[in-house]
């Protein structure tokens, strides 16, 4: 389990093209700065044909996760104003969101411990509210689909993303600085060496599986996205 902020930037075609190029100035050095900070990972759309055959919802927008040491470090980053203070520095031009998130972290194949999150390539889902039992929702979520994706062939690593939504409440200072929240319901991020690793997982029956699942929840009304991507560490 981990405690983590995403930042989601949002912007012109050229976005990802000013994102680079501002982590390439070394303009990010606010967010490494954070007190707690543990680990900082940059998510940019993934470069090629990932196929899922469910779902196609293009590139995703760069993301910024951070992950902090405890809880207790990521309600300070955000009562005291330093994810504030961080986000004044994103390029101009840029609408960002904003989630304080728990991360569960869960064992692929056979393994019992958790796998770590190592390879590069994410798959990363997000539901957002509403759905008519929210909390049914997440527990069925939570209770069959990460010991689904265990079996997808070629999987390296599984988490799911649950809100932290008393943090976000208190989330004033971030949206001052133009960060909306992001009203996520649960997420999800499965983990593979590459596309082609990627393609294979979902072309195996384990992915006919999975949306059996998916059918079975409570009714979502909500946004689901579904975004191929590439995963760079930055600090930790």
């Amino acid at each position: 389990m981990s405690w983590t902020y995403e930042i989601a930037l949002h912007g012109a075609p050229d976005m990802h093209a000013a994102m680079l190029d501002w982590v390439a100035s070394g303009s990010f050095w606010g967010f490494t700065a954070l007190p707690g900070l543990a680990s900082f990972d940059l998510y940019t759309a993934a470069q090629g044909p990932a196929r899922d055959p469910f779902n196609h919802d293009g590139a995703g927008p760069p993301l910024l996760l951070l992950d902090f040491a405890s809880r207790d470090t990521l309600d300070a980053a955000i009562r005291q104003g330093h994810l504030a203070a961080a986000v004044a520095l994103l390029p101009r031009g840029l609408a960002a969101t904003g989630a304080a998130l728990e991360r569960r972290f869960y064992p692929v194949g056979d393994d019992t411990a958790p796998a770590p999150l190592d390879a590069p390539f994410s798959y990363v889902v997000r539901y957002r509210r509403p759905a008519d039992d929210e909390a049914a929702f997440n527990r069925n979520y939570l209770a069959t689909h990460p010991a689904t994706q265990a079996k997808l062939p070629g999987i390296r690593a599984i988490m799911c993303y649950l809100p932290l939504d008393d943090l976000q409440t208190v989330g004033v200072q971030c949206r001052a600085h133009g960060l909306a929240g992001a009203d996520y319901l649960i997420g999800n991020e499965v983990v593979f060496d590459d596309i082609a690793a990627f393609n294979g997982a979902m072309a195996s029956p384990v992915r006919q599986e999975l949306r059996a699942h998916f059918h079975e929840f409570p009714r979502l009304t909500g946004a689901i996205t579904h975004y191929p991507m590439t995963r760079r560490r930055l600090v930790g």
